[in-house]
């Protein structure tokens, strides 16, 4: 077995770690130091970096702490295990059995998981998968993702085309917009304390900040009835995915059709050369509820469902990995 040397990462190693994110294989501007480290405060990261004999790094783990439980960094929608980019499966098997017996050595119990969606590979990715089942890896949560391949055929149903029309009639606007303030205090606030008794993930000033960090990759597109905002999105843009981070309209939405129209624009329009345009979940309780409603809606574009798997591994299963080749 080869030999690996694995670091916890420390602020001078922020531009190593960066240079590794853009050339790897499975990550997106997520992982990068300066989104992670924005709410550094509320997290004791315990993120690492994996080198192989020659110093040059071949994976980093984006990760907190939490007593004797290592996460997938809490503070990003995914994780899992970055790879360089022409990594082979028997050196991550090789990897992440170091890694175990790294944290079985620092008094480090379990490991929670949280994978990135396949959508999000620049190339195929699964060595995680492969290595997690010989691990004995238990799935804990499976969220429901409603995408989009824009690369294939799809239809709306006649639903949304009446929407779409709705707002034609109405004479909507859509903008793309700088700034967050009106999205964040006249619709996406409101609406979560209303209908959730909730909060935005990302405070204003935080995604503010986010945005000026990341112009290219953070995108706000409002809709306007008469001047005045009465829905919008968040777009988080990665490589190969537009995803929805945010999504909310005012009561008029049926009405006027804005959310609807708002779609359409975007995925014929704005995002029609990515590969695929991400909606996000509609599950509740650990991917045990789903909403309804919100996953018919996403599904009425002509959305279809992939999967986000969270698994635990015990730490100790590192002896499962010893007799794997032949």
């Amino acid at each position: 077995m080869k030999n690996y040397i694995i670091r916890q990462y420390k602020k001078e190693n922020k531009a190593i770690w960066n240079t590794f994110i853009s050339n790897a294989k499975n990550a997106t501007f997520l992982f990068n130091r300066d989104f992670m480290d924005y709410h550094s405060d509320r997290f004791e990261d315990f993120s690492l970096l994996v080198f192989d004999e020659s110093e040059k790094v071949v994976a980093v783990l984006p990760a907190h702490k939490v007593g004797d439980i290592l996460h997938s960094h809490q503070g990003l929608s995914y994780g899992g295990l970055v790879l360089q980019s022409k990594i082979k499966l028997e050196e991550v098997i090789c990897i992440f059995q170091s890694l175990l017996s790294f944290f079985e050595e620092n008094h480090i119990n379990k490991l929670y998981l949280k994978l990135l969606p396949t959508i999000y590979f620049k190339k195929p990715s699964q060595e995680i998968d492969y290595v997690l089942f010989l691990a004995n890896a238990k799935l804990i949560r499976r969220d429901s993702t409603s995408v989009i391949d824009l690369q294939s055929s799809f239809n709306y149903s006649e639903i949304r085309k009446r929407g779409i029309k709705k707002a034609i009639a109405n004479q909507l606007i859509i903008e793309e917009e700088n700034g967050f303030d009106s999205f964040w205090n006249e619709i996406l606030i409101p609406n979560l304390e209303n209908t959730h008794n909730a909060k935005p993930v990302h405070s204003l000033e935080e995604i503010k900040l986010l945005k000026e960090k990341f112009q290219g990759n953070i995108r706000q597109f409002n809709v306007y009835y008469n001047d005045t905002i009465v829905g919008g999105a968040t777009i988080f843009e990665t490589e190969t995915v537009a995803h929805a981070q945010y999504i909310s309209a005012n009561e008029t939405k049926t009405e006027l059709g804005s959310l609807d129209f708002l779609f359409d624009y975007l995925i014929k329009n704005i995002f029609h050369q990515k590969r695929f345009f991400d909606f996000g979940i509609s599950n509740e309780k650990y991917g045990k509820r789903l909403n309804g409603g919100l996953s018919y809606w996403k599904e009425s574009f002509g959305a279809s469902t992939i999967v986000h798997d969270f698994y635990e591994v015990n730490t100790k299963n590192h002896t499962l990995l010893n007799d794997v080749m032949i």
